[in-house]
Parts: structure tokens; C-alpha cells; sequence
């Protein structure tokens, strides 16, 4: 399942947004749109879902907000103390690891979040997280009430051998569909773009 569904008493929660990510040769590729909601109320349309946490690591965000950031803060506050203690750099697979710990140590009152990892240490990955702390290591994928949408636009034109450029531009589309069949998801499109040389972000309408 794609998109974050989960019941908590009689309240039923389905998170109201689209990210996705991709791998390519030389690059992981995240996007997301800028629009929070509260349930048919549009609260936010600035909203950032893609928070760098190191050099080269981003992580995007689908589900409470107050969580989401809760989260962003102690994997940061993890990764400055894995640097201090071990004297390297964090891996991505190492920050995937760390929140799944977290979720899952949260497993009795869960953080209503699901996040994708990527990055680059010695080469491109991307780790998608659910709630529970469960993790996967993916090529592509996508998060949030439009995911459905998404993913089917980005399994019909992913290649791992495509370039930056074509990958940027079927994440870009693969949003943009989420955003005109799903009214939680709008206001445009961030992307992140992150190589072994640079950590990029593009805005886009």
C-alpha cells in the first residue's frame, strides 16, 4: 500500500499529500507538493515536505506535522552525535535505521508519519519508512493520499539509467498528476535533487 491509512478509536486518518522519490545512476531525486490540510480545510500552502537533515540526506514528510518535525529534530540531534562518536560521516542507510528505530520503540502511541530516506554516501539510496518502523530500501516510490496516483505515472516512465534531467522531470509530473485528482495535495511543486557533489532544491508551479 502506497499511501498511509490508519484508525486510532473512531477518528480514521489518511494523509493528505504526494511525495516521491527515485534513484538514478549518479542521483536520488525527492519531491513533494506544498500544501497541508485539515481534513477538507486547506490549512497551509507553503508548506515544505522536504527537510535536509545532513550534507547529503533529505527526508520527505507525509502525516502530522507536529510529528513529522518531532522527528526531523531528533534524527538530526542522532546524526550530530553518530558523527561525534564514530568520527564519519552517517550513511543513509544509517539514518533510515535510526527512525526506524524510533517508530518502532513508538510502536504503543506511533508518530502518525511515513517518510522516504535518500541521499548519497558511497552511491544514490532511498529508504521508505512506514509508521511502524518498517523499512525498505526502494528504486522508486511514492508517499501520501495522492501516492496512488503518483506511482502510476512514475512506473510507467522510470529507467535506472535515465538522467537527472528526465528524472527531475518525471518526478515533477508524477506531482503534478497527484495534484490535479487529489484535493489534499496542491500548491506546487519542491524538489531535491542530491549527488555525491551537491544538495540541490527547485521550486516549481
Amino acid at each position: 500500500m502506497h499511501y498511509l491509512q490508519h484508525s486510532i478509536g473512531s477518528s480514521h486518518l489518511l494523509t493528505g499529500t504526494t511525495t516521491v522519490g527515485l534513484v538514478t545512476k549518479e542521483a536520488v531525486i525527492l519531491a513533494a507538493d506544498k500544501r497541508a490540510t485539515s481534513g477538507y480545510y486547506i490549512a497551509h500552502k507553503k508548506v515544505r515536505k522536504i527537510l535536509r537533515v545532513d550534507d547529503r540526506i533529505a527526508i520527505t514528510t507525509a502525516g502530522l506535522v507536529a510529528d513529522a518535525q518531532m522527528l526531523v529534530s531528533w534524527v538530526q540531534n542522532e546524526i550530530k552525535y553518530y558523527k561525534l562518536s564514530l568520527g564519519r560521516p552517517v550513511s543513509v542507510r544509517a539514518v533510515a535505521s535510526i527512525l526506524s528505530t524510533i517508530l518502532h520503540s513508538s510502536r504503543y502511541f506511533p508518530f502518525i508519519v511515513q517518510l522516504l530516506v535518500g541521499g548519497y554516501d558511497t552511491a544514490p539510496h532511498l529508504f521508505m519508512l512506514e509508521f511502524f518502523g518498517a523499512v525498505t530500501e526502494e528504486k522508486y516510490t511514492a508517499t501520501g493520499s495522492g501516492s496512488p496516483i503518483a506511482i502510476g505515472v512514475i512506473e510507467e516512465g522510470y529507467d535506472p539509467s535515465m538522467s537527472i534531467e528526465e528524472a527531475v522531470k518525471l518526478a515533477v509530473r508524477a506531482v503534478k498528476s497527484a495534484i490535479r485528482r487529489d484535493s489534499a495535495t496542491g500548491e506546487g511543486v519542491d524538489v531535491v535533487v542530491i549527488t555525491k557533489d551537491k544538495y540541490e532544491e527547485i521550486t516549481m508551479k
